[in-house]
């Protein structure tokens, strides 16, 4: 079956947020680990996130989705923000602890013109300071669209930071459709030649999510506006084709469209009816 979610608000806690999934059709979902515009992070309930693994084991989720603030930004220029980015991270991890056998995803962040090479070098340090063994959760790095100094704007650049990490065995990769389009990886007309082309570079084995999301722009703008499923220049059947992809169709798939809970539904029902079962 189609593994499908959406972002979902996690101010009313883990249980809330598995209930309202199930109440949408999903059977996963994605949740900031805390404010995605600030710093500080609740205090964790564990009698909240017992009865969350409780509810995903009883309904057959697949992996939760950790999404990690958008402030952290692993290879920034300042040393306080690079602190930031260390802090983050490792709180998150340890939270996420509560939740076990589920995925942590995070922007690699700007290099703010110190050059992609160096911004690299940070990122990789950053997770080389925060892994270790032991560890429950798997590690993506985002797939990203390019703007600005972003880092991980093409394969070979997500493939340098996972070369670099020492117990890369934690490490993973969420793919975002709309990113990738938008950074130019022509989805639409050659899904089979960007696949091969992940797996090439770094390999399929580590693509463990994906980011289901429509593009309000054109290929190879950089730009990264989401659009709804179907509203955008990738497409309905584009779109249908990544799911049913064999290479792809395993997959946990987390929508970020432009939505609130009914629309979620609503793409969620779609993709689904649009899904070949095996």
């Amino acid at each position: 079956m189609l593994h499908i979610g959406c972002h979902l608000s996690s101010a009313k806690g883990f249980l809330a947020m598995g209930k309202t999934a199930l109440s949408i059709g999903a059977d996963t979902f994605q949740f900031f680990t805390r404010n995605p515009r600030g710093g500080k992070a609740k205090a964790v309930d564990p009698a909240d996130t017992a009865a969350l693994n409780a509810l995903c084991a009883e309904h057959n989720f697949a992996p939760l989705l950790a999404h990690a603030p958008y402030t952290m930004n692993p290879c920034a220029a300042a040393p306080n923000l690079v602190e930031f980015a260390h802090m983050v991270m490792e709180g998150d991890l340890a939270m996420l602890e509560h939740v076990p056998g589920n995925l942590y995803n995070f922007h690699p962040g700007s290099h703010v013109k110190q050059g992609a090479e160096v911004g690299i070098a940070k990122i990789a340090d950053m997770l080389n300071s925060v892994l270790h063994r032991g560890l429950h959760t798997t590690v993506l790095l985002e797939t990203m669209a390019g703007k600005g100094s972003e880092v991980g704007r093409s394969f070979e650049e997500l493939a340098a930071i996972i070369d670099k990490v020492q117990l890369n065995e934690y490490m993973g990769v969420c793919l975002d459709t709309c990113h990738i389009f938008d950074g130019g990886y022509d989805i639409v007309n050659d899904l089979d030649g960007v696949l091969e082309q992940f797996d090439k570079v770094i390999g399929l084995e580590r693509l463990r999510a994906i980011h289901m999301n429509d593009s309000m722009n054109v290929l190879g703008s950089h730009k990264d506006r989401h659009a709804c499923i179907g509203a955008g220049n990738i497409g309905l059947e584009a779109l249908a084709a990544v799911t049913n992809h064999p290479a792809l169709r395993h997959l946990p798939f987390y929508l970020e469209t432009p939505n609130e809970l009914p629309g979620y539904a609503a793409e969620i029902k779609l993709l689904r009816s649009l899904y070949k079962e095996d």
